[in-house]
């Protein structure tokens, strides 16, 4: 009995962890048959967890650093160590520096990837553990589809063919994730005056139109041009930056064409974890 007393704190305090856990897990749980889309906050970097109607689960980049790892802490079952497919969208520190502790602890079916490297220790780290681990990599390409279940798919837009330039973000996997009537445009970091213009001509006689647009390069002004916000006309769009970034991002231009376009602007900045649900019909902010 003395001995119970004596650690009766620490009983507490470990009962009280498992509470706030159940708490997080609760709060960030999936409605079964539903899509989910998380912008993780992630700092400077960006972070995109998808599940799908049928519990398929991508991770689109991982951030500057660990700090992904809570971030999935937070929104996935804590017994689940997996993860169907990761996309490195292109190879910059602040969108794969956390992938190699991903890869490291959850087991990963595919990694798809542009196709061009960085003599970076955070892309040698990527490389040495997808090799460790036997993961197969696959060449993202215009056209191709992953399906999530329901009807549900993340297809991507671009690359679509081989890309030779000096900047890896001409190179950035851009995406969207449909489900019915419901779309979600992951651009990475694309340019305005490459990227962007280049899928604006491509999809000329297409539907660009998404819900919700995740702003090229955590809102630079190099990215989110008018035309190709124009285009897409979301209903919201979201940036994924760090607070006081040195970078100055969003930047105040893309803030006032986002806002000459009445198009209202979430950020990882201030609301943290920006999670949305899609049923195939509306999308709601969660």
């Amino acid at each position: 009995m003395q001995r119970l007393r004596e650690h009766a704190p620490l009983v507490f305090l470990g009962a009280l962890c498992i509470v706030t856990a159940f708490i997080w897990q609760s709060a960030f749980a999936k409605t079964p048959g539903k899509l989910t889309v998380a912008f993780l906050n992630v700092g400077q970097g960006d972070s995109i967890y998808i599940e799908g109607p049928d519990g398929t689960q991508l991770l689109v980049d991982g951030g500057p650093d660990r700090t992904v790892l809570s971030r999935l802490g937070n929104i996935m079952p804590l017994a689940d160590r997996s993860i169907d497919v990761v996309v490195a969208t292109h190879p910059d520190q602040d969108h794969i520096s956390g992938l190699v502790d991903v890869l490291s602890l959850y087991d990963v079916h595919y990694v798809f990837e542009p196709g061009i490297g960085k003599d970076t220790n955070a892309y040698k780290a990527l490389e040495h553990v997808v090799a460790e681990k036997q993961i197969p990599r696959i060449l993202a390409r215009r056209g191709m589809r992953i399906p999530l279940g329901g009807g549900a798919e993340f297809r991507i837009l671009f690359p679509d063919r081989d890309i030779e330039s000096d900047d890896t973000n001409d190179d950035s996997i851009v995406a969207e994730v449909r489900y019915g009537k419901t779309c979600f445009l992951l651009t990475g970091d694309a340019p305005t005056k490459t990227v962007e213009s280049y899928i604006l001509y491509v999809l000329k006689d297409e539907h660009l139109r998404c819900d919700v647009l995740k702003l090229g390069h955590h809102g630079s002004s190099g990215s989110s041009g008018i035309a190709f916000l124009s285009a897409v006309s979301p209903a919201a769009a979201v940036v994924s930056a760090g607070k006081g970034n040195r970078y100055g991002h969003p930047a105040p231009d893309v803030l006032a064409r986002v806002a000459s376009l009445d198009i209202p602007l979430l950020s990882t900045i201030d609301e943290g974890t920006i999670v949305f649900e899609s049923d195939g019909k509306v999308i709601r902010e969660r």
